[in-house]
């Protein structure tokens, strides 16, 4: 397996490949409701507008063919908090004062996805340490969905924990923090 890191855009050179290989792994089950064409297109326009965050890193996965095997994006989550995609939701389960303390200022680990024939090998937890070496004082932080069961243990497998949320404001995503 060879690794591939970049930042900014730079890595939008692989769009195609990562755009393909985000389509297989997230449209597998627990996500397969989702359209492949609809997630790839998603998918790219997401990259094209993330790959400007200030601190984006992706970390790439190659295999023997020189298909992505893997990959990992993510970036310095800034003030103020976003409020598109899930963020609300992540407001919503650990409240604004919480989101200030533990997600501002740390590494945002947007996307973490390994194609199924290269799972079972360590690659996902290679390329979760990788993307997180730039985390700012080694904090970093992501969120997945609740229904997606490996990736709740493979999370709670490496030490990552979930801050306790707000009473009553249970929503149907998981927030893990990097572990100490």
């Amino acid at each position: 397996m060879r690794i591939v890191r970049g930042s900014g855009p730079a890595v939008l050179g692989v769009l195609d490949a990562l755009s393909d290989a985000y389509a297989e792994i997230f449209t597998a089950p627990p996500w397969a409701h989702r359209s492949p064409a609809a997630a790839r297109c998603d998918f790219r326009e997401r990259l094209k507008e993330d790959v400007h965050r200030p601190g984006f890193r992706a970390v790439v996965a190659m295999d023997g063919s020189g298909a992505v095997a893997g990959f990992a994006t993510g970036w310095i989550t800034r003030a103020p908090f976003p409020t598109g995609r899930a963020y609300g939701k992540v407001l919503r389960r650990l409240g604004a004062e919480r989101v200030g303390e533990l997600l501002i200022g740390s590494f945002e680990v947007d996307e973490l996805g390994i194609r199924s024939h290269a799972r079972g090998a360590g690659l996902g937890g290679r390329l979760l340490s990788d993307i997180t070496t730039v985390a700012p004082g080694g904090r970093s932080w992501l969120l997945t969905w609740d229904q997606a069961h490996d990736a709740l243990a493979f999370h709670r497998g490496r030490g990552w924990e979930e801050p306790e949320a707000v009473h009553g404001e249970e929503t149907d995503i998981v927030v893990f923090l990097s572990p100490p």
